[in-house]
This record gives C-alpha cells, structure tokens and sequence, in this order.
C-alpha cells in the first residue's frame, strides 16, 4: 500500500499563532543552506556571513548601530541566553557573594513563559510583579521589587496576550540603578515597533540585550530567532571553548544549527525591511482595529489593540464552537480570546470568522 505523504497546516484559520507563512525568498534561502552549521562559522564560512549580515539588520530595526548576537533557534533560547549572560557577568565582576550565590530577575507577570524555563535551568530566582491596569509593567512594583541580588530586569515590547509595551526607558534606569541588566523581550513586537511612536529600543533606552525574532512577523523560516547584545562582553560571557571545531569557541546555547534559519531571515531582511514590514504593520493593524470595533459593536468586551493583537471577552460555549468550527483560537491567562493578526491573517478571513460568530450566536 503506498503512503500517501502528509500535507503541513494551512494558515487560513489559524488566528493565534505568532508564526506565519515564510515569504517566498525565505523559502528558497532555507532549502539551499539547510544543510550547513553556523555553529562553526569558520568551516562554514558563507552561512557565517549571512548571519552577521542578519544581525546587522535586526541592529537596524532595534537602533542598535553595531550589534552583536546571533540567530537562535527562537524566542525561548534567546530569552535563556540573556539571563545566562546577565548570572555570568554578575559572577564576573566579583561583586556581591548574594548576587551571585541567589541570582534574581525581575519582570512583569505579563512576562513570556521562557522566562519560568530559564529560571528552572539556569537555578536562578523569577521575581514577578503586577502589571498595571493597561497590562504594562508597574514601574512602582518593580522598583520595589528589585534588590541588591538583582541581575536582570525584563520588559516586553508586545506582550504575548496583550500586544502591550512597557516602559522600557524608566525599566532601563531602574534596572541599572541597582547595578542590573536590562534585557527587553521583543520578539514579537520587535518587527511592528519601528513604525510606530512607542519607545522600546536600544536607542531610546540603555538596553542590555534584546529578544528580537525573524520567524514571527519577520517572516523567516521556522527556527529562526534573534539575540542581539549592545556589548561584545554581554556574547563574552555565554562563550565555551570548542577545541575540536576550526571554531574555537561558541556562544550560542545550541550547538550544531541548521543554516536554513539564518539564511533564510538574512534573505527576508534583505527583502523586505523597511518598505515591506512598513506595509505589513499598517495592513495588520488596520485589521486588529476592524476586528475590535466588528467585536464591541457585538457586545463583547474589548481590549483596545495597541498592536496587531485583539483580546476580547467571549462566553465559553461560544468560545468551544468557534473551536469546534475549526477555528484555531486560543486564550489569555485570564480567559479572553486572543487574537494574532500576523501577515497571513487578512480582512477576508476576519469577516469570515465575524460571520460565525454571528451564526453561532
């Protein structure tokens, strides 16, 4: 009996996902460096280019001039590798026995689930604090949260259920007052922020490290993640010696990585920043904002959209039937339906999902 290959997901209702269809020179970037290691650029020599081309490019998106980093295998690795970097320089630079011997980081409850990741493998202490009443850091929480044993302070620059921003300036400022890092979180937001008016980046603020992902809004292949550092000490920290490659040393968490990720968000940087990704953000959020309004003229209770993202309240019963209509939805820590408009998420497939609601109803 032959078999008969399985077919990937489509997009077309797939309304809670923050990855998306790669665009077309993506595609063909991955499937001709697949096959090669950036884990040791020196035997790889021309996927090692691309990747310093890459981070080059996300440098210009987060107004960061001369970046160092990587292209990591996502959100999750870079976010781990930020608190790695902030406990190893704190063991390096001697200072308190506390800081090094019960290492904390401190960060919004509205902080991304990698960070509980990290703080299981890396034995450090996760201190999270309220968010106010626009689910944005409270700076008053944080400020008093943060101690003497504080290496890290992490903000978000589009929260994952919200799409909200913190105030990364006055993170930063406290963050450094008590001799901590401060490391912001963009790896969804990171590609809708330029256009916009909000303050998030290495430019407006004195940001430590940056989560930043080309596999999201970017529109790389999967995986396809980005760590970006303003100092070349921060990449220092997280190096191990590697004898046996021509590379003698590495700085990523993973080792051996597919070039097809890091081929691939060089081709779709080089493609698509800024005229493209301009043009995505102003579609999408014109989409996020139709979808509130289609919403709360429903009767539904409505999270007012600051990026492309919509959470709104909806019964249970008609949550579990748009479910059932296979819709692919999901939810907030607190119950409301979240929904991501991503590039592949268009006006039609929104009357469409509106349209069931008003049937179900």
């Amino acid at each position: 009996m032959q078999r008969v290959a399985p077919e990937p997901q489509e997009f077309d209702r797939v309304l809670s996902s923050m990855c998306t269809e790669p665009h077309p020179v993506a595609r063909e970037a991955a499937t001709r460096f697949f096959a090669t290691n950036p884990g040791d650029p020196a035997t790889y020599q021309e996927v090692a280019a691309l990747e310093a081309r890459a981070v080059d490019a996300l440098g210009d998106i987060a107004g960061l001039p001369d970046p160092h980093g990587y292209i990591a295998s996502g959100g999750t690795e870079a976010n781990i590798q930020a608190v790695r970097a902030a406990r190893n320089l704190a063991r390096e630079s001697g200072g308190r026995p506390s800081k090094t011997d019960s290492p904390v980081v401190v960060a919004p409850e509205s902080v991304h689930f990698s960070f509980q990741k990290a703080a299981d493998v890396l034995d450090v202490e996760l201190r999270t604090v309220p968010v106010d009443e626009e689910f944005r850091a409270d700076l008053g929480a944080v400020e008093a949260a943060v101690d003497d044993d504080t290496i890290l302070v992490v903000g978000v620059a589009g929260t994952t259920e919200y799409g909200r921003v913190d105030p990364i300036p006055e993170l930063a400022a406290i963050a450094h007052d008590h001799g901590a890092q401060l490391h912001v979180d963009a790896a969804w937001g990171g590609f809708y922020l330029p256009f916009t008016t909000h303050q998030w980046n290495f430019t407006h603020a004195d940001v430590d490290t940056m989560t930043i992902d080309p596999h999201k809004v970017g529109q790389a292949v999967v995986p396809a993640g980005g760590l970006l550092a303003r100092d070349r000490t921060t990449l220092d920290a997280l190096a191990v010696d590697t004898p046996y490659l021509e590379s003698t040393s590495q700085a990523t968490l993973t080792g051996t990585r597919s070039g097809a990720g890091v081929a691939s968000a060089a081709a779709v940087l080089d493609e698509l920043w800024p005229d493209g990704y301009r043009q995505n953000f102003e579609s999408s959020m014109a989409d996020a904002e139709w979808l509130a309004a289609a919403l709360d003229s429903r009767g539904f209770d409505v999270v007012d959209p600051e990026l492309p993202l919509v959470a709104a309240r909806i019964p249970d019963d008609l949550f579990d039937a748009l479910r059932a209509a296979d819709w692919r939805i999901s939810r907030t820590a607190s119950g409301e339906l979240r929904i991501v408009c991503m590039p592949h998420v268009t006006r039609e497939t929104l009357r469409a999902f509106v349209a069931d609601i008003d049937t179900l109803v």
